[in-house]
């Protein structure tokens, strides 16, 4: 393949990278990425994957993940309608750290302030506030940020915002109890997906 080329892995069916191949002549370039703070969190992440593969949850790798990083301090940011999950989250992370939990209706902003659309007419609607959580956490020092439950959009800003790396431990999904995953895993979604148009 094409140095220029544009990826397109997705749909690729052999997937020879897995055994070394080097599709788009970017090694090189791509091994000078790995440098600095990215090098620590690299270690820390595949430290975690070798010696528990298979064998921790999600939030075990997490709370691993973060001790192998020697973070002290975990910032955790949640979506309100997930504050009984988030409570959970930070009472196991407290075993471990210190934890600074910010919700996501952070200072009550209100939609109609910046001009957003409202889910109803009919009453006062707070925003979503994933800035401001980032830079809660940001003031707060945390040094990894987990996100819990952030709407679709929310989570890249907040991502954005953050001077922490950011992992996350729930994806919301308001339909398939926050498992994503479901929609092509069950065929009558899957296919809705598939042949719904494109502009709606």
């Amino acid at each position: 393949m094409a140095d220029n080329s544009v990826p397109t892995c997705a749909q690729c069916k052999t997937k020879e990278c897995r055994q070394g191949k080097d599709c788009f002549a970017k090694a090189d370039s791509h091994k000078q990425l790995y440098a600095n703070t990215i090098a620590k969190l690299h270690k820390a992440g595949s430290t975690v994957e070798a010696k528990y593969y298979c064998e921790k949850t999600r939030l075990g790798e997490t709370i691993l993940f973060a001790k192998e990083l020697g973070c002290r301090k975990i910032g955790l940011a949640f979506c309100i309608g997930l504050s009984d999950e988030a409570k959970i989250v930070a009472d196991i992370l407290l075993k471990h750290f210190e934890v600074i939990s910010v919700c996501c209706k952070v200072c009550g902003l209100e939609k109609k302030d910046f001009g957003l659309e409202t889910i109803s007419s009919n009453e006062r609607e707070v925003m979503c506030n994933p800035a401001g959580q980032a830079e809660m956490l940001n003031q707060a020092q945390s040094e990894l940020n987990i996100m819990c439950g952030l709407c679709v959009g929310h989570d890249a800003i907040f991502t954005k915002v953050s001077q922490a790396p950011v992992t996350t431990f729930i994806v919301k999904d308001r339909v398939l109890a926050h498992n994503p995953a479901g929609a092509i895993y069950s065929q009558y979604i899957r296919n809705h997906l598939l042949t719904n148009d494109r502009d709606k």
